[in-house]
């Protein structure tokens, strides 16, 4: 008779908080059910469009991607990767926002400083985006010069109702363009 006492005393409630001790070996809890979520930025990249002449026209370095006239298009880009959780996938499901500001730094002389934005929304199932933007130097306000390239993200809000404001930023650097006049 006290062993069924004792018993009833050892068991937890069926109805209220879990208790905060394991009393046997097949009780299971999580803390963390969803996962975190987290990106990273990476490959950013800055490339004019113009080919290779034929030959036997070509000049180096006249031609390298680096190097853009000011009237060729370029294309800036980063990759976004976010981590496949439960949590991502349901905010790449939402629609999240990703916002990538390309910022390009003028280095001496009347090189000037500019900041262009592109911004793309997630969809299900996808946690891999490569974020591009094409523009013509004349056309934004890129004088001849040497530029530092750098990308800033903004990742959120989602389209939904409930969304909360930004989700995240990143932060990725170190790419070079030179603009010459064309």
């Amino acid at each position: 008779m006290n062993m069924i006492r004792e018993e009833k005393r050892l068991a937890a409630a069926v109805s209220g908080p879990q208790p905060d001790k394991q009393w046997g070996t097949t009780e299971t809890y999580s803390k963390n059910i969803l996962g975190p979520v987290f990106f990273t930025l990476s490959n950013l990249a800055v490339a004019g469009t113009a080919g290779d002449p034929l030959p036997p026209e070509y000049v180096a370095p006249g031609q390298s991607p680096y190097i853009i006239a000011s009237d060729e298009a370029f294309i800036a880009s980063v990759k976004v990767s976010f981590n496949s959780t439960p949590l991502a996938a349901l905010l790449m499901c939402l629609g999240t926002k990703v916002t990538i500001n390309f910022h390009f730094e003028g280095q001496g002389g009347v090189a000037t400083e500019i900041d262009l934005s592109e911004t793309i929304e997630t969809e299900k199932d996808v946690f891999d985006y490569a974020i591009n933007l094409k523009a013509l130097p004349n056309k934004v306000g890129l004088a001849p010069g040497l530029y530092m390239i750098s990308a800033t993200a903004i990742v959120g809000p989602s389209s939904h109702k409930c969304s909360q404001k930004v989700l995240g930023y990143g932060y990725i650097s170190k790419v070079l363009l030179q603009v010459y006049e064309g």
